[in-house]
């Protein structure tokens, strides 16, 4: 039985080493460590460990000796399960503690995480990782892990340093995937509009707005200082006749569309609106019949000073472009357009999620929904939206930098991934970016960035430039809120 069971686990040892290495393209240097990021679906199969022959095992990062991962996990999975690090120890080291073992000799500690959920996100660091689970139905998952490797196989790592720079970039070009996010409808003039909520200025209305809509409404403080003559308006009604807003009562009204192309910004001021007691409730139809309906004192105004980001999908005359081919592949460019499917039936519509890196490293995805100048929104597939060049210069938009030349990939450019000065959690994270364009002054000698101080330091020994983009002579600024695609 024990031989069975060695064959076992060294079937599963060699089938994540070939997928390590077939990832390993991905790993970038940073001092003693690796980069490691990948998405894959996996099976499970029977557990080998000693007292587990009933269970299941989806080995995700393999354990080979000395080496320790670090970083973060997300998954989903087709049944529920555990989570499952292990640490590597002496034998006299075990004093009663939880371990894991397929032949009694080789011996790890055994830390599990009992969620018995089907989907989550966890920071590790071990050993090994890998999801559990108690039973022995074979379950489905697909797993997105985002961290370091330190102690790497030498035989890894020679095939890392053997690699040329274009194989490096055919992988760094699969960070397309799709996020599907509710939308809300709303009310211009009469006719209805469909628009998304990625990101609130205030804790509380981002946890009611997650709540009803069952995906996370983001935090951003600092949109909060955008000045009221550039926010556009939307109308949330605290009370008078049921219906699918936010509080449950009549849609929200909005104060523009992307057809008032000169007045239209998808950030947006909340003014809540209460019937005063007494008044007969009607449905209101646009911001006119609103204003109006306060000045002859029926209903009440509360400026509660709430900015949301609230990209409109759909309006009384266009939408926002969709694929004419629904797949997404890992040579997608940007002018293809950002939205693979608007479901009005059932209220969500599907985004291109486009990898990146946040200042430090850490991956981050982000959609795209409106820009300005014109120029580069039409060639994207995304709104126009002017009155964002008002806020070039203001604390709430922050740069992202996009690389003009270099290593082939999947950056905005058609170059390596983009770098972010802000990651979801930094209080000056912002859903409006400013694009910084990174330019290699020898080509010959790039290589694949993935932090601000990476940026800093070429650009300090002069192998790279940094400057405003400014596309016919325009300013650059775009709606990329970040988000989240694996809840």
């Amino acid at each position: 039985m024990k031989k069975l069971l060695s064959v076992l686990i060294i079937g599963i040892f060699v089938t994540s080493l070939i997928s390590i290495t077939s990832i390993s393209d991905q790993f970038v240097d940073a001092g003693s460590r690796k980069k490691i990021h990948f998405t894959q679906t996996i099976t499970s199969s029977q557990d080998p460990g000693q007292g587990h022959q009933n269970h299941q095992l989806s080995l995700i990062l393999p354990p080979n000796k000395g080496t320790l991962y670090d970083g973060s996990m997300t998954f989903t999975s087709s049944e529920p399960v555990q989570i499952v690090v292990l640490h590597e120890i002496d034998s006299h080291e075990v004093k009663g503690q939880p371990t894991w073992t397929v032949d009694g000799n080789t011996i790890y500690g055994l830390s599990l995480i009992d969620l018995e959920k089907n989907s989550g996100s966890f920071e590790f660091t071990g050993s090994a990782l890998a999801l559990h689970s108690s039973n022995s139905k074979k379950f489905t998952s697909t797993v997105s892990v985002d961290g370091w490797i330190r102690g790497l196989p030498i035989d890894v790592i020679s095939q890392k340093i053997e690699l040329e720079k274009k194989e490096s970039s055919s992988l760094l070009s699969r960070t397309h995937i799709p996020a599907t996010i509710p939308m809300h409808k709303g009310i211009y003039n009469g006719n209805q509009v469909l628009y998304i909520i990625t990101d609130s200025s205030d804790k509380d209305y981002a946890q009611i707005i997650t709540e009803k809509q069952g995906w996370n409404v983001e935090l951003s403080t600092i949109i909060s200082d955008v000045p009221n003559d550039i926010l556009g308006k939307l109308f949330v009604f605290k009370n008078g006749i049921k219906g699918d807003g936010i509080f449950g009562f009549q849609s929200e009204i909005v104060s523009s569309t992307p057809s008032q192309e000169s007045e239209y910004i998808a950030l947006t001021s909340v003014v809540e609106v209460t019937w005063k007691k007494g008044q007969k409730e009607i449905l209101f139809e646009s911001s006119e019949e609103i204003i109006t309906a306060k000045e002859n004192g029926r209903i009440e105004f509360n400026e509660i000073g709430v900015v949301l980001n609230t990209p409109q999908i759909v309006w009384p005359d266009g939408q926002m472009k969709e694929f004419s081919d629904k797949t997404i592949t890992d040579k997608i460019s940007y002018d293809e357009g950002q939205v693979v499917e608007i479901n009005e039936d059932d209220l969500t519509v599907t985004f291109v999620a486009h990898r990146g890196w946040g200042p430090d490293g850490r991956t981050i995805y982000y959609i795209v929904t409106d820009a300005t100048p014109s120029g580069p929104a039409k060639m994207m597939g995304i709104v126009s939206s002017p009155k964002l060049s008002n806020l070039t210069t203001h604390s709430s938009t922050i740069d992202l930098f996009q690389f003009k030349n270099g290593i082939k990939g999947s950056g905005l450019l058609g170059y390596q991934a983009g770098i972010a000065s802000a990651s979801l959690d930094d209080k000056n994270y912002s859903p409006i970016w400013r694009i910084s364009l990174v330019d290699w002054n020898n080509e010959n000698s790039a290589k694949i960035l993935e932090t601000i101080s990476d940026i800093d330091s070429f650009r300090e020994n002069d192998l790279l430039s940094v400057s405003i983009a400014r596309p016919m002579n325009n300013d650059y600024v775009v709606n990329f809120p970040f988000i989240d695609p694996f809840q």
